[in-house]
């Protein structure tokens, strides 16, 4: 008995405090992510923050980028040359961009809805941020410009390290994971995406554009922003509103200014009768605005059905008519004999 009275006493004072605490407007609240996002996010960093100090202190992690540079892959293995070349454009910002924003502008026109474009745009935005900022914040040089063996080349003036190449392909293709409708969707576009980014950041070593450490960190910062887009969804649904207010602000004000065109109203005229005693005035001919027409041609009339008329023959021609053909009832002519 007395378990259940505190129990209820308890209840009582939830249910007072949240009487009394203030509303927020929906905007304003903070998503909260799942835990698993969170463990996500945590270790992603850590691991960002290792490679970083890993290059800083030139450890082990500086050895195997010269180590990886001066096997040269792309003497060894040649013949797949001209596929790296073509396949590291899907970790160019331009060629993806275009290609995600023209599949998520037309899912935002089917959906009626600017969320998938401005995910996009946010996503983009936070990833000129922050790779921008680090890779002139650590200036390291890359590969084809290394002048001290061993070294870890940075603090020299470079824009290398992360791969920005490597980021943009987690972040444009993994987008597409992000916004997808259905769970099996997202597995599977989340594979494709992570084996894109992956095979990116691999050609680049291949071709001798980027250290090996700076493909670890190209990845890890793509993954850090698409695990941080959850806590900008409350800005992206200020800017949709926005924008949408916008919008209707600007019909409204156009639909004021421009006047609608007026729709002619027709006019029926009752003849004019004349007074008792007095003929109706004659009326002039009025001559047509239009230009004589074309004649039309009909058919022979009276209209009757196609087996009850009569075949004409042409003029002129040596077909005699055919008797068969006549209509039902119709006597038939007498055919001359031959020789009589």
């Amino acid at each position: 008995m007395r378990t259940e009275l505190n129990l209820t006493r308890r209840l009582d004072r939830v249910f007072t405090r949240l009487d009394r605490e203030p509303e927020r407007p929906a905007h304003l609240d903070v998503p909260r992510m799942s835990r698993h996002r969170v463990v996500l996010f945590t270790a992603t960093l850590a691991f960002y923050l290792a490679i970083v100090w890993a290059v800083v202190i030139t450890s082990w992690l500086v050895r195997l980028d010269w180590q990886v540079m001066f096997f040269r892959p792309y003497q060894q293995w040649s013949e797949i040359h001209w596929f790296v070349d073509y396949y590291v454009v899907l970790g160019q910002r331009g060629p993806t961009a275009v290609m995600v924003a023209a599949w998520l502008g037309w899912r935002s026109w089917r959906q009626h809805t600017l969320r998938p474009l401005l995910t996009l745009g946010a996503s983009l935005l936070l990833l000129n941020i922050t790779v921008g900022a680090a890779k002139y914040g650590m200036g390291r040089l890359g590969p084809h410009y290394a002048t001290v063996i061993g070294s870890n080349e940075m603090g020299l003036g470079g824009d290398i390290f992360p791969s920005g190449h490597t980021a943009n392909a987690v972040v444009t293709w993994g987008i597409l994971a992000y916004l997808a409708s259905t769970p099996t969707a997202r597995r599977w576009l989340s594979a494709v995406s992570a084996v894109t980014s992956l095979g990116v950041g691999m050609a680049t070593v291949y071709l001798g554009t980027h250290w090996l450490s700076d493909v670890l960190l190209g990845w890890a910062a793509g993954l850090l922003i698409l695990l941080a887009l959850p806590w900008c969804e409350p800005l992206i649904a200020r800017a949709e509103t926005a924008i949408f207010d916008l919008r209707d602000r600007w019909r409204t004000r156009r639909g004021r200014t421009v006047p609608a065109p007026a729709v002619p109203v027709p006019v029926v005229l009752k003849p004019r009768t004349a007074p008792a005693g007095q003929s109706a005035p004659a009326r002039e001919p009025v001559a047509s605005a239009r230009g004589p027409r074309a004649p039309i041609h009909l058919a022979p009339g009276p209209h009757t059905a196609r087996s009850e008329r009569t075949p004409v023959t042409p003029v002129g021609s040596r077909r005699p008519p055919h008797a068969d053909r006549l209509p039902r009832g119709a006597s038939q002519p007498a055919r001359p004999v031959p020789g009589g």
